[in-house]
Parts: structure tokens; C-alpha cells; sequence
């Protein structure tokens, strides 16, 4: 057993780009003496580690898991009343579709202490870099951010809500939805209402496709898009913005 107090942070490492972390984040990383990690952070970030941590993948991915729930869960406590410090380094927000919570819930009745930092949610970070305001005046008043696939592998009610308002609709793990989104919006007679699809957002393998729902499931195949993947719906999508790319071109002093 560590002579640390066994101790849980949960960090955000934000979309993708390796630059979109905040200073905290990097602050725990480097004082972590375990990282357990997820398919979706940029594995650049383990850089900042201390070289005496332990690094474990504990990635999900659609139909693919390195660990269930339950045993990252139990893997945090063994790891932490081992060690010491353990980072739950997570894409985006942690506190958004990022189990964080569960987590943190999980570990307290065996002592930990628990802290969580913030990351920068993909569901802004990602449209934003393709020049796309999620609210505009004149636009959009409001934007909902909602999972597509819910823990039953069912599509989101919400979404059927989402479609009958005039919000912006951001939808994460949507892609294997698509065609039932399609549908919802649809029925609402919503078929010209524009949408962006932005696989890999923020990331060196960023691709895009942006139409209509009458046209998104064509430009889905022709552009070879997949998970993962941010769907965005709504008159927004026109306001698109002519960006220099960021992550490539522009360079901070």
C-alpha cells in the first residue's frame, strides 16, 4: 500500500487537438502516478507524464472494450490505495457523456479523495473549429447536446423532442442513428434544414460533410464518413464561418 493519500482526479483532456487542454489538466497529469486512459484522448498528452507513472489503456469503443465498466471502476481503487494518485484522463468533458460522475460516485465510500478538472466539450470545440456557431442572433436562440445512443443501444428520445424545436441539435455518438435521425426530422418536414457532419474533429484526420437531411445520408457514403463522428443540425450550419485552420496553420507566438 502507498504511504499517498489514495486519491482520484478525473481530467478532461478535451477533443483532440493536443493544445485544447487546459494548464490544471496538465498539472494532474504530471502528478498522476497511474493514468488509466481512453480511446479518445490524444495519447500525446501521456508526454506530460511523469516517466515513473503507470500507463493503462482502459479504451470502449463501439463493440470493442479493453476493460468493462466495473473493472475500470475497481481498477481506480486497487490503483490508488497502491500508488497513490491515480488520473481518469477522458476526451472532451468528463461530466459530459463521460461517465465522470459514475466514477467519482463509485470510489468514495472506499475513501479516495475526488477531484474532477474540466475539459473542453467536443460538442462546442469540434463545430467551433469548422466555423459553425452553435447560437447566432437571428439564428438560433438555444443549442441541446444529446447522446445518440442511449445505454439500452436505443436512439434518444430527446432527439424526437430536438426535432420539433427550432435549437441547434448537437448529437455525439450518433453515426449508427443516422438513418432514424433522418427519419425524425423527416416527419417533421424538416427535409432542407442544413447539417454538418465532422468526423475526427480537431484532429490531424478531420473530415467533414455538410448538407441537408434530405442529402446527408448520400453525402455520409460519398465522403466515406464514420464514428467518431459529431452530427449538427440546424440553421446554424449556414452561418459557417471562412476559418484558417487552426490546428495547422496558425501559429502562437
Amino acid at each position: 500500500m502507498s504511504l499517498k493519500t489514495p486519491t482520484l482526479t478525473v481530467v478532461g483532456a478535451g477533443p483532440g487537438d493536443e493544445d485544447l487542454i487546459t494548464l490544471k489538466g496538465i498539472k494532474a497529469i504530471a502528478s498522476a502516478d497511474v493514468i488509466l486512459y481512453d480511446a479518445l484522448i490524444n495519447e500525446a498528452l501521456l508526454n506530460y507524464a511523469s516517466k515513473a507513472a503507470e500507463l493503462i489503456f482502459v479504451g470502449k469503443r463501439r463493440g470493442c472494450y479493453a476493460f468493462q465498466q466495473e473493472q475500470i471502476n475497481e481498477l481506480i481503487v486497487s490503483k490508488a490505495i497502491e500508488k497513490g494518485h491515480v488520473v481518469r484522463l477522458k476526451g472532451g468533458d468528463p461530466f459530459i457523456f463521460g461517465r465522470g460522475a459514475e466514477e467519482i460516485d463509485y470510489v468514495k465510500p472506499f475513501g479516495l479523495k475526488t477531484f474532477v478538472v474540466p475539459g473542453i466539450s467536443s460538442a462546442s470545440a469540434v463545430p467551433a473549429y469548422q466555423g459553425i456557431p452553435l447560437t447566432k442572433r437571428g439564428a438560433s436562440e438555444s443549442f441541446w447536446v444529446i447522446t445518440g445512443t442511449t445505454k439500452n443501444h436505443q436512439l434518444s428520445v430527446d432527439i424526437a423532442c430536438a426535432a420539433k424545436s427550432t435549437a441547434t441539435v448537437v448529437i455525439l455518438m450518433g453515426m449508427h442513428k443516422l438513418d432514424e435521425i433522418v427519419h425524425l426530422y423527416t416527419q417533421e418536414q424538416k427535409q432542407d434544414m442544413p447539417v454538418a457532419i465532422i468526423q475526427n474533429g480537431t484532429t490531424k484526420d478531420e473530415k467533414v460533410g455538410i448538407g441537408t437531411i434530405k442529402s446527408i445520408q448520400h453525402i455520409v457514403k460519398e465522403e466515406a464518413l464514420g464514428a467518431p463522428a459529431i452530427i449538427v443540425i440546424g440553421e446554424v450550419v449556414k452561418q459557417r464561418a471562412s476559418l484558417s485552420s487552426i490546428s495547422r496553420e496558425v501559429t502562437f507566438a
